[in-house]
């Protein structure tokens, strides 16, 4: 093992740890914004592991569209939204437990099964540098197209629900058609002659 070799062995431990670490911030704190913030630290470690497989495109973008746009959407999302309510119990909440539970398993023993039966040898031609960005460009646009789209689709309605439910606390219950909006004046100050 050379030096490159062990740099980018511990950079890939340190990498790991913070993004499993901040994973688990994101699930298991209960204050959502510090969950927000620790999303971004979590994109931004991926980006990392991007770089360490010399994709530095996949990288940048990760952290522009990811860390610049989603994460900033989520948390305007949650201050517009953000409403303290008090904790009511749920009756018969162990259901919701045991889907979680079942659907979180499920999706483990999918993506597993994945791993394993997925050929991971790697072709012969790799394209690198700006054949990359082309060819990244073409599967975007061709084999990738619609789930593309989808995202986009999908992170227009959640700001548009986001905007809608921000703005319910100042809808009136009932149109009052007479009613004029006017604007409270500042108060001025008297202004003597003698100054100016």
């Amino acid at each position: 093992m050379n030096l490159a070799d062990g740099v980018q062995l511990v950079s890939f431990g340190i990498l790991a740890l913070m993004m499993i670490g901040a994973a688990l911030g994101v699930v298991l704190l209960s204050n959502i914004v510090y969950s927000a913030f620790l999303l971004g630290l979590v994109f931004i470690s991926m980006s990392g592991l991007y770089i360490l497989l010399n994709a530095g495109f996949v990288a940048a973008a990760q952290i522009l569209i990811y860390v610049g746009a989603v994460n900033v959407l989520i948390l305007f999302g949650i201050m517009l939204v953000n409403k303290r309510e008090d904790y009511v119990p749920v009756a018969n909440a162990w259901i919701g437990t045991v889907a979680t539970a079942s659907v979180c398993t499920g999706l483990f023993a999918l993506l597993s099964t994945m791993v394993l039966a997925t050929p991971w040898a790697i072709s012969d031609v790799v394209p690198t540098g700006d054949g990359a960005v082309v060819a990244l460009g073409k599967h975007f646009f061709t084999d990738f197209l619609l789930p593309f789209e989808l995202a986009s689709v999908l992170l227009l309605m959640a700001l548009i629900g986001a905007i809608v439910l921000a703005r319910r606390d100042f809808l009136p219950d009932q149109p009052q058609l007479d009613q004029q909006l006017t604007l409270p004046e500042r108060p001025r100050e008297l202004v003597s002659g003698s100054q100016k």
